[in-house]
């Protein structure tokens, strides 16, 4: 929504990890090396660990991005609970190894079998594990046994793991976990981006959409989404998706702190105004998906109910001035006429007005009002009812007489 109305060609922030998108901040820059580095070595274990929304999948993807396909093989696969026997299963069908009906031993030799073919035609191959955090340590320790596959002095297979601090912290302190910690060649922990990186940031991913400056956005902005954020890049692309999505909605061509404030407050659930302009297109026309608006039609009284009005009315003169006497004394308006005769303005206060007539009084004439506009409706109603039956009669008699009239037709020419 936002998108079209910004003449974005994109959506800039949206939370699924996409490399096109991929901003090289400190810690980004960091953790690219260390990953140049272990596909440099083509051997042992690297570990890339950080906070959720981080960007690790987008580190990885942009880093696979980047390279030669025709040179290195790479499978990825995102863990949940899997225990030591499916670990192996899992990557073998991501490498496209055939598993159906194999047990472990053979499914060891079909995984072997694979890498030295690979191998053999110039191809290393590399196995990416995301959210390491949910394997046990039965399942990391089948992954240690699968890098220990070699030809030639050369390890075959080589694994990237990403995780959450968890896995950096099980990894670091598991005693089962020792002869894996040996393997492993490079560690580096994502951190969040400083503070200065967050209006680069911003502006990275809205110009890879097609930003021409529109919105504009201030200073101040960035500075309320570092610290609402602490600068984990997933939050900071669900908080500008709000903040485009209310400024298109408001046609705001500005995002300020007072936005941020606003969309903050109705992210935390409380009321939040929003103003909602009439949506109109680029040049002036209300665009596809809203309705043309039509003035409401005025509805045909019948004469009938005109005379009852007007008589009515003509009888509730003393309802006006129980509304006078609420009003101030210089704002009462006397009365017309008294016995016939115009009344004298300067005349005693108890002869210059009537008192009002009885409440029961006012409100069985309007009571009557109503019940002679109700019967005159119901009367309009049942005349409409009766007109629409004989339209309808009339309708059918014509449809059957069009149908016979064929038909003898079709009768008369077969008959000749």
């Amino acid at each position: 929504m936002y998108e079209a109305f910004y003449g974005l060609n994109g959506r800039p922030f949206q939370l699924t990890p996409d490399p096109h998108f991929y901003f090289e901040s400190l810690t980004h820059r960091k953790a690219l090396s260390y990953l140049g580095y272990g596909l440099a070595q083509g051997e042992g274990f690297i570990v890339i660990t950080g906070d959720v929304g981080a960007g690790k999948t987008t580190l990885v993807s942009h880093l696979m991005a980047t390279i030669d396909k025709a040179r290195l093989t790479a499978a990825n696969i995102v863990t949940t609970k899997l225990d030591s026997q499916d670990i192996v299963r899992v990557a073998a069908n991501h490498f496209d190894i055939y598993t159906d009906n194999l047990d472990k031993a053979q499914l060891l030799n079909a995984f072997e079998e694979f890498l030295h073919t690979e191998a053999r035609a110039g191809r290393r191959c590399l196995l990416i594990v995301d959210e390491s955090q949910n394997l046990p340590e039965g399942a990391l320790e089948e992954l240690r046994m699968l890098s220990n596959f070699q030809l030639g002095g050369q390890a075959l297979l080589q694994i990237f793991l990403l995780g959450q601090p968890e896995f950096r912290d099980m990894l670091q302190n598991s005693n089962q976990l020792e002869q894996l910690r040996q393997r492993v060649i490079a560690h580096h922990h994502l951190e969040p981006m400083h503070a200065e990186e967050i209006e680069p940031y911003i502006t990275h991913r809205l110009s890879k959409s097609g930003w021409s400056g529109r919105p504009k956005i201030t200073s101040n902005v960035f500075r309320l989404l570092y610290a609402e954020t602490k600068g984990v890049p997933r939050k900071i692309n669900a908080l500008m998706s709000r903040l485009l999505l209310m400024g298109s909605i408001e046609h705001a061509e500005l995002i300020d702190q007072s936005m941020v404030e606003r969309v903050l407050a109705d992210l935390n659930g409380e009321d939040v105004e929003i103003a909602t302009p009439p949506v109109t297109s680029t040049n002036g026309k209300s665009p596809l998906w809203e309705k043309p608006k039509k003035a409401p039609e005025p509805v045909a009284r019948q004469p009938e109910e005109v005379a009852i009005e007007t008589a009515t009315l003509s009888q509730e003169s003393p309802v006006d001035e129980v509304v006078d006497l609420q009003a101030p004394e210089k704002t009462r308006q006397p009365h017309q006429e008294i016995a016939g005769k115009p009344q004298d303005t300067k005349t005693d206060a108890t002869q210059s007005s009537a008192p009002p007539p009885p409440i029961d009084k006012v409100m069985s004439q309007r009571i009557d009002v109503i019940s002679k506009r109700l019967s005159l409706l119901e009367t309009r109603m049942n005349g409409q009812e009766e007109n629409l039956h004989r339209v309808l009669t009339m309708l059918v008699e014509w449809v059957e007489s069009d149908v016979r009239s064929k038909e003898s037709y079709v009768n008369a020419g077969r008959a000749a």
